[in-house]
């Protein structure tokens, strides 16, 4: 009797079972067909420098930047220019922010007075010199903004605590955040100017910086604007100059992915990675794919589950918040950035430029 009422109850679900699997089997096809697909296409940047920022606002506008005070800027999706900043020409602009289509914020990386922020309004024709860092002993890794008038910046300690300054002028100026002991660093811990995404936002306040080199990488987290801290170990591998946690990406208040590894060793083995649901509070180690070094992980901007993360190992991507990696490509690049699930940039050395051109990345 038991017996046949399972049967029957068996043969009866039978045709939903097989429905439910299509389904399935569909939603999988799809996820390998984005790996297999060709996921970039090279542009001409018409530079040949280093480009580690990068900041796009729409599937037609986005923003560069690197080495030698390079600024790139393309407004049709495909042709992209080199914009002067003067007097940078020795400056390494590892960090970019567009507001918009004429509107930027460009921070250089370097010790002391090499640390700067310019500002144009006008789609790179002029630019103002909004600040340079005035301690000597400092050194600037990132900025990034809440909306057009509200941003941080943060740098690598100065006598033993984190450096912070937020703007509330769309970055025109910049004021000095004073936590001395939520900004206090581990011997030997620094940030990675890698990508421009040690430092991240979400929210109308929440603010999250990554770091390494010390023996016990973590996240900092604020929940106001920048202005208070805590922060919280993650457990991946650091303990060496070259090693730790080089990016970190929210997709809300909660939901966040670090990423890194060891730039020196960039196909390396292991645990690459972590996954926090709490806003940073905890962390739960994952191995982000391509395994290996990745100095950039971002949330996907329209597509509520999906991630990319790139470096030197190459790209890939999740579509379920982190828990399950798919390749990619393997082309080595810097950081990425999208404006959607299907319209996206990598940059990277030499001057590459990528265009996203893979399957859509929300499934």
């Amino acid at each position: 009797m038991i017996r046949s009422f399972a049967l029957a109850a068996v043969v009866a679900a039978a045709p939903a079972f097989l429905h439910a699997n299509a389904h399935a089997d569909a939603r999988a096809s799809a996820r390998q067909a984005v790996s297999q697909q060709a996921a970039w296409q090279p542009q001409a940047s018409g530079t040949q420098v280093e480009l580690r920022g990068l900041s796009v606002v729409s599937p037609t506008v986005a923003w560069a930047s690197g080495a030698k005070g390079t600024v790139l800027r393309t407004v049709d999706g495909n042709t992209w220019r080199v914009l002067a900043v003067p007097g940078a020409d020795k400056l390494d602009f590892r960090d970019i922010h567009a507001i918009d289509a004429d509107t930027a914020i460009a921070m250089s990386a370097g010790p002391g007075e090499a640390s700067r922020i310019y500002r144009t309004a006008d789609g790179g024709a002029t630019w103002q010199l909004a600040i340079i860092n005035p301690d000597p002993r400092g050194f600037w890794d990132a900025i990034a903004f809440w909306d057009a008038r509200r941003g941080i910046l943060f740098g690598d300690p100065v006598d033993g605590r984190f450096q912070v300054r937020v703007t509330h002028d769309g970055g025109a100026t910049w004021q000095p955040v004073s936590d001395e002991e939520g900004l206090r660093a581990l011997p030997d811990e620094g940030a990675f100017a890698a990508s421009g995404t040690c430092l991240t936002v979400a929210g109308n306040g929440d603010a999250w910086f990554a770091t390494g080199g010390a023996q016990n990488p973590r996240v900092f987290h604020s929940k106001d604007g920048g202005r208070t801290w805590q922060a919280a170990p993650v457990p991946v591998a650091a303990g060496a100059p070259a090693r730790g946690l080089f990016s970190v990406g929210f997709r809300d208040a909660q939901v966040g992915i670090a990423a890194g590894g060891d730039y020196k060793e960039t196909t390396l083995a292991g645990v690459n990675g972590a996954r926090t649901e709490d806003g940073g509070a905890s962390w739960t180690p994952l191995q982000v794919l391509p395994a290996g070094y990745m100095s950039v992980v971002v949330p996907v901007r329209g597509a509520a589950d999906a991630f990319v993360a790139a470096g030197l190992a190459g790209s890939g991507y999740s579509a379920d918040a982190g828990k399950s990696w798919k390749i990619l490509d393997r082309t080595p690049v810097n950081t990425v950035g999208f404006a959607s699930a299907t319209a996206g940039w990598a940059v990277g050395p030499k001057g590459l430029v990528l265009k996203y051109t893979g399957a859509p990345l929300d499934r």
